[in-house]
């Protein structure tokens, strides 16, 4: 097996050929040379500059499931999905930066941010998302599970939007209103917003890629197998990045935690909620959500005396312990592979960044 680091430049090395196919199609359609110019920097600037996570969990997969390492065609095809998620991603992010007002992304300024880009980010990203059904239409049009792949990415849209819609709604920055906030509300957004797109869907287009020779990966049983497993996988994943907002270090992190004064619908604020004394409810009323440090400070406070590291510790193992169970009850030889969900669950148990 590859190492972390070859995994993710072969993958990389995929992503030049997409982008000048995709830059290509703009040409003959008699884009001007300034519009292709364009959509090169935006899918440059937005695309491949992340952790790639999602879109190498396609590749891992296929391979999982086939058993031996992919040809370089095989793998270029199943990196095509891969980059799909990707572009999906990049879609959500250039949009969500301008509704959110965010001033960096990645280490750099967001897109809607570069001079002479401003608004013209929100047709960018719709041109983002579009770029994935060229690339279906061009290389799996042929397939038996083209619809299928239509589906999944239309579907999957629209889920995230739901869950970015009741986020939106329930938590903004400039009206804080902590008695919309729930443990449930938080749970429907975290599958919604971040457990679909970025846990079910690689492993569910990996699931069709591979159907013409493993028809019964992609059966309904199947699928809904995978989405059991995988959505509270997705779940733990994002508990654990609140957790890490606060608790962990901005070196751990890549950056200085903000939910607090973002007023975020947070897995912490939500289990402080359910355990405050009417005082301390009092206190996150107050200070929630504000733009201030030493507000800031008291609400931490809070979190610390109601223990909830101890409480994430006691999610964290019931998490993994869950989880673990679901996958040992796929059969040990069956075509769906436990493998997928372990390799899932090794990458993010106990992460610290």
């Amino acid at each position: 097996m590859s190492s972390k680091q070859d995994k993710r430049q072969r993958f990389i090395d995929v992503f030049p050929g997409i982008r000048d196919e995709l830059i290509e199609y703009l040409a003959k359609e008699n884009m001007s040379r300034e519009a292709q110019e364009w959509y090169k920097n935006n899918l440059d600037y937005n695309v491949p500059g992340g952790k790639l996570n999602r879109g190498i969990s396609v590749t891992d997969t296929v391979e999982i499931l086939y058993g031996r390492p992919l040809d370089d065609a095989e793998y270029r095809r199943a990196a095509i999905l891969g980059w799909s998620v990707e572009l999906l991603q990049a879609f959500f992010l250039v949009s969500d930066d301008m509704m959110d007002q965010s001033i960096t992304r990645r280490g750099q300024p967001c897109w809607y941010r570069i001079p002479k880009v401003g608004n013209i980010a929100v047709n960018d990203s719709f041109m983002l998302e579009a770029a994935i059904y060229h690339l279906f239409r061009g290389h799996f049009r042929s397939e038996p599970y083209y619809v299928d792949l239509l589906d999944l990415m239309h579907e999957t849209t629209l889920q995230t939007e739901m869950g970015q819609l009741v986020d939106l709604i329930t938590a903004p920055e400039d009206s804080v209103d902590l008695s919309k906030f729930s443990l449930e509300k938080h749970r429907f957004i975290v599958l919604y917003k971040t457990a679909f797109y970025s846990f079910y869907l690689p492993v569910a287009l990996a699931l069709y890629f591979v159907s013409p020779t493993i028809p019964e990966v992609a059966s309904p049983e199947s699928l809904q197998r995978a989405k059991d497993i995988l959505l509270p996988l997705g779940e733990y994943f994002q508990v654990q990045d609140d957790y890490l907002d606060c608790f962990g270090t901005p070196e751990q992190i890549g950056k200085i935690g903000t939910d607090i004064i973002d007023n975020k619908c947070s897995w912490l604020i939500n289990v402080a909620l359910a355990h405050a004394s009417p005082e301390q409810r009092a206190i996150l009323d107050e200070c929630y959500g504000r733009k201030d440090p030493e507000k800031e400070a008291r609400v931490k406070k809070i979190y610390w005396d109601l223990d909830l590291v101890g409480k994430y510790n006691t999610y964290e193992k019931d998490s993994y312990e869950k989880v673990t169970g679901l996958i040992n009850q796929l059969p040990a030889d069956g075509s769906l592979k436990r493998e997928v969900f372990t390799s899932f669950l090794e990458k993010i148990y106990k992460r610290t960044k």
